[in-house]
């Protein structure tokens, strides 16, 4: 049985660098990132294959469920980035955004729904418009699953704490 061809092209350039005595910079593969930062596309795309997944306090296994902070960090984890696994802890962490700066790939920080004094709730934007921007998020809400929800309604609207961005170094 033959190896696949993309095999042998790969052992040949490697080979190749080792025995050409040049100072080359080594050889790196990146997936999913440039410039040293997670493709933010990419990281929409990962999380927008558990919508539907159902809500589950304390959870982050897509086979079983997520709560917010459960699915955040998980998404983020894929991509090599470490977040905290507690909604509340994400306080004081990222670059704070003015609305105008808000990307894809940034988080959503919500107070509670009953206890404004608490961090309480956590999304992904998906489409960055402002405070009109759209996030995808484990609610625990109506939807009961991993959802995609408008900003601008007044639910979150009035929660909202602030936008980080935990990408940008």
């Amino acid at each position: 049985m033959k190896p696949p061809l993309y095999i042998f092209l790969l052992l040949v350039v490697l080979c190749s660098s080792f025995i050409n005595n040049k100072k080359e910079q080594p050889i790196s593969i990146h997936f999913k990132t440039t410039e040293n930062q997670v493709d933010r596309d990419s990281i929409i795309a990962y999380a927008k294959k558990y919508l539907g997944t159902p809500y589950v306090y304390a959870g982050n296994d897509p086979k079983k469920g997520f709560d917010c902070s459960g699915f955040v960090s998980y998404v983020f984890k894929n991509y090599g980035v470490t977040l905290p696994r507690s909604s509340g802890e994400y306080k004081n962490i990222g670059i704070k955004l003015n609305t105008e700066e808000f990307k894809i790939g940034d988080i959503l920080v919500f107070y509670g729904y009953k206890d404004k004094s608490i961090i309480g709730h956590l999304g992904i934007i998906c489409e960055a418009n402002g405070m009109k921007s759209k996030f995808i998020h484990a609610s625990s809400g109506k939807a009961q699953c991993v959802t995609i929800t408008s900003l601008d309604t007044e639910h979150y609207t009035n929660r909202f704490y602030k936008c980080i961005d935990v990408l940008t170094k």
